[in-house]
């Protein structure tokens, strides 16, 4: 049995990532082998997990994949481990706006810590408060009552007099305090439009601010009592989800190749080892310093990223674009999401791309974010046309025009209006839209076979 807890917050930005980031550094310094974890369709705090524990971090997003494969996603991504540590999103109850489950919001941290049976250790930003820290806690615990509380971190400590208040506080109402964090800027790791820097662009800073929070929980955070609130979690026994179960082995091996490095960051550990499951070779390119796609390359898939951050290196890796143009208008499937999507625009900020779309992208002021109900548009390597997912939106840039003769997608926004987005031409399908394969595996299985007929 895997111990298990979940850091979670009353809101955004009360620290839970340098908390859940910095335990998990800390549990792997003294010898635990600990399964990183992120509530959600975030992309950025895995990485930083993955630096902290040294395996992949992976996502729980019951919205994206269905609840019913939580668990055993959990207990695949916890395999070989001793402790799991599972980062919540946003407020503990905060998920799909209008959708409600026992524990809160759907897809929230409440409604995942209850998937995976799970305690929860609240972290609070305590900047301007002291006694009324009682009334917030005594709420937080007495709304779901199938949520355990097992405890509390005190984040953004002031003084010696202001702990001390504040563990009175949570006295009043029986919650323990597991640590109590000072101010502490050395932790601090820089943003940009859509939030952290991710991991692996950020280099040896990355890795400096990740051994900054562990040092920072070391100090602050009693790590043993942490770990006995884990173990208090009760067996979770039950299926392991298996690419291979998902999946059909496609002969041939054809090969895909996956880009990655610091332009391409956002993408789920699953969906390479459905592709490996389903017979495919993964290889992966980096489109700013490889100047060739992998031999033989069948396919190739483009994830999500910031390549509106890197658009002039991208740019400049002409023999490349070229590859990928050639390759995409040879009707090989590709699949390109968020920020696939822009490398393969005519422009990106005035910045020549890959040219393989009519179609030019830039920044914009305005954020699109949130879980869409999505209907394909047209057939593709990937989806029937008709064919219905959960996905996920974020970002700031747009493209012009917003979708092609035949959109990759259709959906309904907030306010009821239809909305279409993307492109499918050929064997491409480009688009916002995020999904996780771990909930869409017969996608994987078609574009691999796509790609089979292509070797």
């Amino acid at each position: 049995m895997v111990a298990r807890l979940v850091v979670a917050a009353p809101g955004s930005g009360s620290g839970k990532t340098t908390v859940a980031t910095g335990l998990m550094a800390a549990l792997r310094r003294h010898g635990h082998r600990v399964a990183p974890f992120k509530v959600g369709p975030d992309y950025i705090d895995p990485g930083y997990h993955t630096l902290a524990a040294g395996r992949p971090g992976r996502n729980l997003d019951p919205v994206l994949v269905g609840e019913h494969r939580i668990a055993p996603l959990f207990r695949h991504g916890a395999r070989g481990a001793d402790t799991a540590i599972v980062e919540g999103v946003m407020g503990l109850f905060d998920g799909r706006i209008g959708h409600q489950v026992n524990a809160g919001g759907f897809g929230s941290t409440a409604h995942v810590a209850e998937l995976i049976d799970a305690p929860v250790l609240l972290v609070v930003d305590t900047r301007g408060q002291s006694t009324s820290l009682a009334a917030l806690l005594h709420g937080f615990r007495s709304y779901r009552p199938g949520v355990r509380m097992a405890g509390v971190i005190l984040n953004q400590v002031g003084s010696d007099r202001h702990e001390q208040v504040l563990r009175e506080a949570c006295a009043d109402v029986g919650l323990p305090v597991l640590g109590s964090v000072r101010r502490a800027a050395e932790v601090d790791v820089p943003s940009r439009h859509l939030g952290l820097i991710p991991a692996a662009e950020h280099g040896t800073p990355a890795l400096r601010a990740v051994a900054a929070m562990a040092d920072l929980v070391a100090a602050s955070v009693d790590v043993d009592a942490v770990v006995q609130v884990a173990r208090s979690a009760p067996a979770f026994d039950g299926p392991q989800w298996n690419p291979k179960d998902e999946v059909k082995p496609t002969a041939g091996r054809p090969v895909i190749a996956v880009a990655g490095g610091p332009a391409f960051t956002f993408g789920y550990a699953e969906h390479t080892e459905l592709l490996r499951a389903a017979g495919a070779e993964v290889a992966i390119v980096d489109p700013i310093r490889d100047d060739r796609l992998p031999e033989g390359t069948a396919g190739l898939v483009l994830p999500g990223g910031f390549p509106e951050a890197h658009a002039e290196a991208l740019s400049a890796n002409e023999p490349l674009r070229n590859e990928v143009a050639t390759l995409a208008r040879s009707g090989a499937p590709v699949h390109a999401e968020c920020g696939g999507l822009l490398y393969l625009v005519t422009k990106l900020d005035g910045q020549p791309m890959c040219g393989v779309l009519d179609a030019e992208a830039a920044m914009s002021p305005r954020l699109l974010l949130g879980y869409r109900d999505a209907v394909a548009a047209g057939t593709s390597p990937l989806h029937p046309e008709g064919t219905r997912v959960s996905g996920h939106e974020f970002h700031r840039t747009h493209t012009m025009p917003a979708h092609g003769e035949t959109p990759a997608w259709i959906w309904r926004d907030h306010e009821g209006a239809i909305r279409r987005e993307g492109f499918v031409q050929g064997g491409l399908h480009a688009s916002y839209l995020h999904t996780h394969p771990a909930g869409n595996p017969e996608a994987i299985q078609a574009f691999t076979a796509a790609c089979r007929g292509r070797v």
